[in-house]
């Protein structure tokens, strides 16, 4: 059982640890406002994307707790979980796509502006040393 001094003890080193990450990217952003991120290809970014989803626990629950209440039971089960299955995998990778595009999009009209890259990368810092700061000061 965690005691409340151990759960103070770990609240304050993981505040202490968000500001001190938040620090070290405005410090970061600050001296290399352009640093160059590596492509790896669209190839090995889906496969990548595929096997997380496949592995992940998150989605089995979700499809186990969720997809059960559209099935007819009079009717055979794995049939209908295939199908709303695909459904929403179909969904999901429809939104995915889309995102992806944006992102690159805005990715591509902000690389060429090295200043504005810098700020979003210092004000993403900033925001990381808030939370620490608010995880300092919550009650619980």
């Amino acid at each position: 059982m965690v005691s409340a001094d151990d759960f103070t003890l770990m609240k304050i080193v993981g505040a202490v640890y968000l500001i001190w990450l938040g620090i070290r990217g405005f410090r970061a952003a600050a001296l290399d406002p352009a640093s160059e991120v590596v492509a790896i290809g669209t190839r090995r970014a889906f496969r990548d994307g595929v096997m997380i989803e496949m592995f992940n626990p998150k989605t089995a629950a979700f499809f186990l707790a969720f997809l059960p209440q559209f099935i007819d039971s009079a009717q055979p089960a794995a049939p209908q979980a295939l199908l709303l299955g695909t459904i929403s995998v179909g969904l999901n990778t429809g939104v995915d796509v889309v995102v992806a595009l944006l992102a690159a999009l805005a990715r591509t009209g902000m690389v060429s502006r090295p200043s504005l890259m810098r700020r979003i990368r210092q004000g993403s810092a900033a925001i990381v040393c808030g939370l620490g700061g608010a995880l300092l000061l919550a009650r619980r």
